[in-house]
């Protein structure tokens, strides 16, 4: 067995082979020092464990208080308040979490809190917390020191799994942004799989986090509506519910279940994936709950079932991969949805877009509708909705890719009746087939429209759209040469007439590429990199000289 906090690869304490006949000896003493105040405890057995039902892990101060306890055999214990989170009535607020788990040989005990910098602590663990283990009781065994915290108003932290950044979990690195934030504030998180529920409250805005890619940095967990909905129970009485938001449609419900959870304005998340574990029927699981405004996600997989991803401001997603089943985009707020995937996991529905007569809906432009293998053809909805209940819903298709599986009707309406639905925006323009073919419309729900040329135009700009707000990106694509990339960037109306289209071999190494339109609030451009091989970004400088966003790296090999 080995015991270690992760800010290192392992902290080794003494080998044990476990079987529930064998003695188990004290482990061998040792210490770590530079340890995460936000780490996660782990053991390494040499088989996987079981975790009991009795028996509890005790974090102890170097004088020997008590820091925090995880006691197995009080499952009421099992809650912590995560970022700081305040229900309506303004007392914190505690979701129900999961305080031991086991990967594999690895058991990750999570405490209540963090710890404090620059102290020292061992950690007990009791008889029965995992079959067959007698447990640690020898205090000079799994020590380790904390280390002592950033700087204070730092605007840039960095996550690591393994300990070698500020902060080992995205959340510690949230918490460490100042309440009432008006700067922007980087967060990068290295590669790798962190297993926390994430919160950003509102009072904490300007916030992006960086991941190192949607492949290598991975947030998941599992959390849903049985376990922080608002029919969960905390304390024993009824969940508090949301804080309360100006937004389109006013929403203060059902805001605990989400993997990652923003109550905050202004906040960009990019190269990450974030994946609700919530099993197949296990309820809503968003993987990603937007509450604020100004919410950008660029180049995410956001992955679960049902209700995957919620926006109830504005929002704008781009170059993206959002997995799911029933409604598995939705929200009574107004997102621009482009250069994305939309992957039915199972039959169901794309959409369910709740608002109202004063606020657009969703919008998705050059998308892919695609599902997983054994996904019937016909047995998946565009969107639904309750008309009677939301009567201006807007969702609506522009230059969207779709397979066979989206059934020819389209739409789903309750009541399926569209002389009681005036007011319905079910929209469409130029859907496509999988092969580039025209789909075949004519079947589609009677009430539901298709676009001519003008009002399409007018639909795929994000600024109409967003209500004058967009974000800066840049994303690139192959057009077949090695060397040539179409770049596609938006920014904020009104724009600098100087503000280019940079290419970068490094970062101190950008030259202009391509001006950016003063008279629209997106564009593309195809660009040919120099016949010298290696990795590239493309950037937006702004015109004092900073380059605001940077797409994905690419790549270009010799030849032609």
């Amino acid at each position: 067995m080995w015991c270690f906090a992760p800010s290192l690869t392992v902290l080794s304490v003494a080998t044990l082979a476990l079987a529930p006949t064998t003695p188990v000896p004290h482990p061998t003493p040792d210490h770590r020092f530079g340890v995460c105040v936000d780490t996660p405890l782990r053991i390494a057995f040499d088989q996987p464990p079981v975790p009991g039902s009795s028996g509890a892990i005790t974090v102890h101060r170097a004088d020997g208080s008590i820091a925090d306890r995880i006691d197995l055999a009080d499952p009421a214990s099992a809650e912590k308040n995560i970022g700081g989170a305040l229900s309506d009535t303004g007392l914190p607020h505690e979701f129900h979490y999961q305080p031991v788990t086991v990967d594999g040989d690895i058991a990750t005990i999570t405490p209540h809190h963090e710890l404090d910098p620059g102290q020292t602590y061992y950690v007990t663990v009791d008889p029965g917390v995992f079959t067959g283990f007698a447990g640690i009781s020898d205090p000079h065994a799994w020590r380790f020191t904390t280390r002592h915290e950033p700087r204070p108003g730092a605007d840039h932290l960095v996550v690591a799994v393994d300990g070698s950044g500020d902060f080992c979990t995205v959340q510690g690195a949230i918490d460490a942004v100042p309440l009432g934030n008006t700067h922007q504030v980087h967060i990068d998180v290295r590669p790798g799989t962190y297993d926390e529920i994430d919160y950003i409250r509102p009072d904490r805005s300007h916030i992006a986090i960086t991941g190192a890619g949607a492949d290598r940095t991975i947030i998941q967990y599992t959390n849903n509506n049985n376990l922080n909905g608002d029919t969960a129970l905390v304390n024993g009485g009824p969940a508090d519910v949301c804080p309360r938001r100006v937004l389109a449609v006013p929403d203060i419900h059902n805001c605990w279940r989400a993997l990652f959870g923003v109550d905050a304005d202004d906040v960009t998340l990019t190269d990450l994936t974030l994946h609700n574990t919530t099993p197949f029927g296990g309820t809503q699981a968003e993987a990603f709950r937007g509450n604020g405004q100004h919410i950008t996600l660029d180049r995410v997989v956001l992955s679960s079932f049902q209700d995957t991803l919620r926006l109830q401001g504005d929002g704008f997603v781009t170059d993206s991969t959002i997995i799911g089943d029933v409604d598995f985009v939705w929200g009574t707020g107004t997102a621009f949805v482009q250069d994305s995937t939309l992957e039915s996991a199972h039959a169901g529905f794309v959409t369910q877009i709740r608002n109202d007569a004063n606020h657009n809906g969703d919008v998705f432009l050059r998308d892919r509708l695609t599902r997983a293998p054994g996904v019937a053809d016909g047995t998946v909805y565009l969107g639904r909705i309750q008309t009677d209940r939301f009567p201006f819903s807007q969702a609506v298709y522009l230059d969207t890719t779709m397979d066979t599986h989206i059934i020819p009707v389209g739409w789903q309406i309750t009541p399926n009746d569209c002389t009681l639905a005036p007011n319905l925006s079910d929209w469409e323009h130029h859907s496509t087939d999988s092969t580039g073919g025209p789909v075949n419309v004519g079947g589609r729900l009677p009430c539901s429209r298709q676009l001519d040329d003008a009002t399409a135009a007018a639909w795929s700009d994000p600024g109409f759209v967003l209500g004058g707000w967009v974000p800066t990106t840049v994303n690139a694509g192959p057009t077949g040469n090695v060397r040539t990339w179409t770049v596609r960037w938006t920014a904020t109306p009104g724009h600098s007439p100087a503000d280019a289209i940079v290419a970068c071999r490094a970062v101190w190494l950008c030259w202009p590429v391509a001006h950016v339109s003063t008279t629209a609030d997106t564009g593309a451009t195809t660009v040919t990199l120099p016949p010298l091989p290696g990795r590239y970004v493309f950037g937006y400088r702004i015109a004092g000289g900073r380059v605001q966003a940077t797409s994905a790296p690419v790549t270009v090999t010799r030849g032609r």
